[in-house]
């Protein structure tokens, strides 16, 4: 029994010296982080730049899912093609973009979850916006959303 309450001491020790030393992640800080992943993405769309857009915060992986418009899309290069279709060909413009009331909870050490209203206003045509959920990982170059079920408010 003492070994036992040695080893859970022990643990309880080793585990508070890892938080203390920054090993283990903060969740304040993730959720800094994710944050910043999704500002620097709306840059970048505000910018016209779809492709900046899809690296800075989207998982390049065959396995990234997008649900939209009652359509489900697989991997990095359709999701990123559709955008393209839909904000840049033939003359589309891709608008200013804006994040409303943006939710982050980490619910583990390396998975998130975003959500909150997406808008884009245009000039030329009426403004669009929704609602958004992002399931989003820690990845080697960051967090990077995995999942993305957006809706339209029509």
């Amino acid at each position: 029994m003492r070994a036992r309450l040695a080893l859970v001491a022990g643990l309880s020790v080793l585990v508070g010296a890892c938080a203390a030393s920054g090993s283990v992640p903060r969740a304040e800080d993730d959720v800094a982080a994710i944050r910043a992943v999704l500002a620097d993405q709306c840059a970048a769309w505000n910018r016209g730049d779809i492709e900046a857009f899809m690296a800075l915060g989207y998982w390049p992986s065959p396995d990234l899912s997008f649900y939209s418009g009652g359509s489900a899309n697989k991997g990095y290069d359709t999701v990123l093609a559709r955008y393209i279709a839909r904000y840049r060909d033939g003359g589309a413009e891709t608008g200013q973009l804006s994040f409303v009331g943006v939710e982050v909870e980490r619910l583990a050490p390396d998975a998130a979850f975003a959500r909150g209203r997406w808008q884009v206003d245009f000039q030329s045509q009426p403004d669009i916006g929704g609602l958004y959920t992002l399931v989003m990982k820690r990845t080697p170059a960051g967090w990077r959303v995995v999942h993305d079920h957006t809706s339209s408010d029509d």
